[in-house]
């Protein structure tokens, strides 16, 4: 059997109980909260930490986290993990009719049933395969559920290829529900898994599986059809993984704790002491164990059956004077140096460390550098001190150090809690862009608790490049660079249509965020445009790191699309080398600012206790971090360039795809930027403005019944539209002296009833003809005229094309220019065949707005609701 010990190496375990739900009302609720869920995680953090493969600090809690908490949390322990990775679920799981697939229900899950049942708020189980498989390095993957239909999970992992490094534990046969047990208590299944777990013995998930079946077949436990409750084991043929090792003891029963390797001692006393010295130099677990069996002897020798109070009131005493003499004589001759093969090494301070997600990689590599360097030992070989790296989302820290870092230090209750949501209060902050830093210190609140000490110059530097597949790239230099980021996606999808682009998420990393500066231009009223160029099913990746890793899941999204990544992780890699990659080409934006990593000392209002230790540690780490022979070789190796003059300071070894000396390159983000773009990309995800015109016109009449008639398509398309969203519909018929327009809905708020009712009741054909070019300006001026809200916009033009007549010349140059300055997206649902042609003048006002022409040989419904719920919110 092949079996991993993973002890030694970097586990990870992540314990996730979902106890309270916010939907618990029918119809779409779930069934309701799982209060002996909360105590499952307890109980299961103690059990794994006791089997000396998981540390404490290798297991993290997560009490009922939303699903966007959970992804982010998952993501992380994967990306750690390197020998073993355990995720534990604890919550209502939920399955479709068919059970062909399985939902565990976080937080925030909602469950809407029809025909198709949908579960908001869930991960499906086989995106947390996915997630795992792609992004975790770990030779074992376990994953243990303990929820309803559990079972369920194991005809969807019996149909992942690449299954071999995970094992998955079942707390039910499927298409069973389990009971949740006492709310005193953990529940029935976790409860036993626990008690196994806590066993002294070597244990691997087989052997946990097989006693586990018993144990609850020796209880009577049974499921909720009353049939008898089986936990189910799934893993690949000879594939195991330990779990527990049994403890080492010593003769008196207690735990051996490693030695360390002694260095040489100083020259010392004489042989006398000497041997003095070897006598009492001993670990002090085995002194427990003599002192155990000596208090042993005392009661069978001296006092065979000695009342209680005489062995406590006359042998005690005397045991622990003697050992407290000894143990007094050990430390003085410890303390002058005559006692111990290795020097008395105080613990050394630890220095919290809180960086971007994506730059985690290279400082956590750079810190353990810097642990076991000249400069941090001692003359005596001793460690001055320890760091501990961790990350948290961008828009996250910068919010905490901005307005909460009184709840940072201390928590009033669970709602605004930084420490849960993004770890402890950090020594030292190292964002990817000194405008971070700005943000927070423009916007701190008056009463915060924590100072800012940001360097001036950043610690190293690299371009956020669009790194583009090979085979729908161009070579030459002049495509390359100099270019701005739009100039370069419109280049690329003239070589190829089916190109796209996507950036990590702006909110999470500040690679992101830096991306999207440049998607939305200098004055950032380009949003609509930006996002448009990005756009694509589903939430974007957290982090650049996960987007290379997630692109490959299909080779035709790989080889087709260009990534919004920092240049170094081109060199360095990404956590998913088992992924084949499209190799990519970097192409150096001149409007995109770059990552500059930047030191900022955190100094915390009420930490004076130890504040000159801490700043001298936090100093003596920012000077190695910043030198060339410390922190230098670190981020050249990890393919960072200088911060001076931006050349690469690795130029021995540079990655394929990237050029040596790429310019002019947009070296810094400035703060208002920054702002700007983060506040225009949340307001991008709130409600939308919409504004149909469609054409009334004569021409028409062939073209108007039914779902695939103009009024047809134009209902489809607003299921992508709520009641926050404001949209409106204008008929475009008249010339002349005659309105080119007449608005048949006002642009407001509406429910989807009344649109359709306004549209059944007003639309009609008119024996007349159509103005596009007036009608499409007007339209332009409304939606500008209406655009300082930032809301997303966006104007649906419905036609038959054939007034475009009306389209040429300067009246076609006008509507061009007006589309390009608006920032407005037009999207031109042209019900011809060819319409979209790329000389015709419908593609062309498309092209021109940054919007989408639609012409007959598309499947008209599908694409024009989902262009509409680009905008929309989609809730009504």
């Amino acid at each position: 059997m092949i079996s991993l010990d993973p002890r030694g190496l970097v586990n990870r375990a992540l314990l996730v109980g979902v106890s309270e739900y916010d939907f618990t009302e029918p119809p779409h609720g779930v069934p309701g909260d799982l209060p002996s869920v909360k105590r499952n995680l307890n109980r299961m953090r103690e059990a794994l930490a006791g089997g000396q493969v998981f540390g404490e600090r290798d297991v993290k809690v997560l009490p009922s986290p939303s699903l966007a908490e959970f992804g982010q949390a998952l993501q992380r322990s994967a990306r750690e993990a390197e020998g073993l990775l355990l995720v534990y679920f604890a919550g209502h799981g939920a399955i479709p009719s068919g059970g062909d697939e399985l939902f565990l229900q976080m937080r925030d899950a909602k469950v809407i049933a029809g025909r198709h049942t949908v579960f908001h708020g869930a991960e499906k189980f086989s995106d947390l395969l996915a997630t795992m498989l792609a992004t975790s390095p770990a030779q074992r993957i376990v994953v243990v559920l303990d929820c309803c239909f559990a079972g369920n999970a194991a005809p969807v992992w019996e149909h992942f290829d690449d299954k071999r490094r995970v094992l998955l534990l079942m707390s039910v046969q499927a298409n069973h529900r389990i009971d949740a047990g006492d709310a005193r208590t953990p529940t029935p299944f976790t409860a036993a898994l626990a008690a196994l777990l806590d066993e002294d013995r070597d244990t691997t998930l087989s052997d946990l599986a097989d006693r586990l079946r018993g144990r609850m077949t020796a209880l009577g436990l049974r499921t909720l059809r009353d049939d008898p409750w089986e936990p189910q084991l799934r893993t690949d043929l000879g594939v195991d993984v330990l779990l527990r090792s049994k403890a080492t003891e010593d003769g008196g029963g207690n735990p051996v704790l490693p030695v360390p390797v002694p260095v040489p001692p100083p020259p010392g006393p004489g042989p006398v002491l000497r041997s003095f010295r070897a006598l009492l130099s001993a670990p002090l677990a085995p002194l427990r164990g003599v002192c155990a069996t000596l208090i042993g002897r005392f009661r069978t020798i001296v006092v065979p059956h000695p009342p209680r109070r005489a062995v406590v009131r006359v042998v005690l005493p005397a045991v622990l004077a003697a050992g407290l003499l000894g143990l007094g004589v050990y430390g003085l001759l410890r303390h002058a140096g005559y006692v111990g093969d290795a020097p008395a090494c105080d613990p050394p301070l630890e220095l919290r460390v809180l960086t971007d997600p994506d730059l985690e990689p290279t400082i956590r590599a750079a810190a353990d550098a810097y642990l076991t360097s000249d400069e941090n030992t001692t003359g005596d070989g001793c460690r001055r001190t320890g760091a501990t790296v961790y990350s948290a989302g961008s828009s996250d820290v910068v919010g905490a150090l901005r307005g909460q870092t009184g709840a940072w230090q201390e928590p009033p209750d669970e709602d605004v809690n930084p420490q849960r949501d993004i770890g402890p209060q950090p020594d030292i902050w190292i964002p990817a862009s000194r405008a971070e830093v700005d943000r927070v210190e423009d916007g701190q609140d008056t009463d915060a608790v924590a100072g800012l000490e940001a360097d001036e110059e950043p610690l190293a530097y690299s371009p956020v490049v669009l790194a583009v597949p090979q085979n729908i790239a161009s070579e030459a230099l002049e495509d390359r660079t100099g270019l701005s980021l739009g100039e370069m996606v419109g280049d690329l999808t003239a070589r190829d249509e089916n190109a796209a682009v996507r950036r990590p998420d702006p909110e999470f990393t500040d690679m992101g965020l830096l991306a999207t500066v440049g998607l939305y231009g200098e004055d950032g009223r380009a949003v609509a445009r930006g996002e448009r160029l990005v756009a694509q099913p589903g939430s974007p990746s957290p982090t650049a790191a996960e987007l290379l890793c997630t692109l490959p899941d299909d080779d035709a999204v790989d080889n087709s699309t260009a990534a919004l990544v920092p240049e170094f992780l081109l060199r360095s890699g990404v956590g998913c080398d088992l992924t084949t990659r499209s190799p990519r080409l970097a192409q150096y934006p001149d409007d995109v600012p770059g990552v500059e990593p930047t030191f900022v000392r955190v100094m915390w209002r009420g930490g004076h206790r130890d504040a000159p230790a801490r700043d001298a540690s936090a100093e003596r780490f920012r000077d190695w971090l910043a030198g060339e022979r410390g922190g230098g070789q670190v981020f050249a190796r990890y393919g960072f360039r200088s911060a001076d003059d931006q050349k690469l300071l690795d130029e021995e070894h540079v990655a394929e795809g990237v050029l040596r000396e790429p310019t002019p390159l947009d070296e810094s983000a400035g703060r208002d930027a920054m702002a700007r773009t983060l506040d225009a990309y949340q307001e991008a995800g709130g409600p939308g403005r919409v504004l149909f015109l469609l054409d009334s016109s004569g021409s028409m009449t062939r073209l108007w019944k039914g779902p695939s008639g103009g009024p047809g398509l134009l209902r489809q398309s607003l299921g992508g539209l709520g009641g926050q969203d404001e949209y409106g519909v204008w008929a475009v018929a008249g010339t002349g002296d005659d309105p080119a327009y007449g608005a048949l809905l006002p642009l407001g708020p509406h429910t989807r009833a009344e649109a359709e009712r306004a549209v059944d009741t007003g639309a009609r054909v008119r024996d007349a003809e159509a103005d596009p070019h007036a009608a499409l300006l007007a339209a332009l001026d409304e939606m500008r005229d209406r655009g300082d809200d930032r809301r997303p916009q966006l104007i649906v033009h419905l036609t038959d094309g054939e007034d475009n007549n009306r389209l040429t010349g300067d009246r076609l140059d006008d509507v061009l220019t007006a589309a390009r300055t608006s920032g407005v997206p037009v999207t031109v649902v042209s019900l011809q065949s060819g319409g979209c042609d790329r000389d015709r003048p419908d593609r062309r006002i498309a092209d021109a707005s940054d919007g989408r022409c639609l012409d007959a040989d598309d499947d008209l419904g599908a694409a024009l609701h989902d262009e509409v719920a680009r905008t929309g919110t989609g809730e009504g």
